[in-house]
């Protein structure tokens, strides 16, 4: 009797340590400094051929990457293909920060891209 107890005891105090173990929060302020910073986009320059194009082909349509040869599934090298997705950039560089592959834009390429998104996504 007292061995059965002793091993739901061991279980318990298992299972509380896993649980515990998977809970954390991380800050994404801290993480990505800036990013929750709210942002007055009549501030930021945010002009398609200017900016955004620029900082796309840059850190997105790179070799192996969203280029020509699509590595990454799709093509983001002019306003037609980059408009047309330009809900999926929002979700992978602007929200998820999962893009580039390189690592995060910085909080000012990020306003940039948020800020033509929500202007409706002009070939300016």
């Amino acid at each position: 009797m007292l061995k059965i107890k002793q091993a739901r005891i061991l279980i318990l105090v298992f299972i509380m340590g896993a649980c515990t173990q998977g809970c954390y929060y991380d800050k994404e302020e801290l993480l990505y400094p800036g990013s929750n910073t709210p942002v007055d986009c009549a501030t930021v320059n945010a002009k398609f051929a200017a900016n955004v194009l620029p900082l796309i082909s840059a850190k997105c349509a790179s070799s192996g990457c969203h280029d020509a040869t699509a590595s990454g599934g799709l093509i983001l090298q002019n306003h037609a293909q980059i408009s047309g997705a330009k809900d999926r950039v929002n979700a992978r560089a602007v929200v998820e920060k999962s893009m580039p592959a390189a690592g995060p834009l910085q909080p000012s390429e990020i306003n940039i891209i948020r800020c033509w998104i929500e202007s409706g996504a002009p070939n300016n």
